[in-house]
């Protein structure tokens, strides 16, 4: 399995277990010391990942991964996409489309992800 394939089964996985809220999937599918960084700057450990799902507070509707492009660096991969989501944080909306980085490792024949970093998607800022 090439690394491509390695990474768009893990891709699936990922957004599989949001889609379905599935705290003990995503759990299985991240580093111990996960890290996310929001769209909005902010820093979420693997227990607080998790924790917005358990009580249903991020619910997550439908989810897309496109236009990825992966790098290797021995048993780390750096896939950069563009994620669209529709989904709502304890009832407020939380769609859109985002950057995002998402890191993995190996581990054995699996990935599994370090880190996501997501970002708004912007037109650079114009010269002046």
């Amino acid at each position: 399995m090439t690394i491509d394939q390695r990474l768009d089964e893990l891709s699936r996985q990922w957004m599989e277990a949001e889609r379905r809220g599935d705290t003990q999937a995503l759990d299985a599918l991240a580093v111990p010391d996960f890290t996310l960084v929001g769209p909005l700057g902010f820093i979420l450990n693997k227990d607080q990942w998790l924790a917005r799902y358990r009580g249903g507070g991020m619910v997550t509707h439908e989810m897309s991964w496109a236009d990825v492009t992966v790098r290797e660096y021995g048993d780390t991969a750096v896939a950069i996409g563009v994620l669209a989501q529709r989904a709502a944080f304890q009832g407020t909306p939380a769609d859109g489309r985002f950057r995002v980085t998402q890191i993995s490792v190996r581990d054995g024949n699996r990935r599994l992800l370090a880190s996501l970093h997501y970002s708004p998607i912007a037109a650079p800022p114009a010269r002046p």
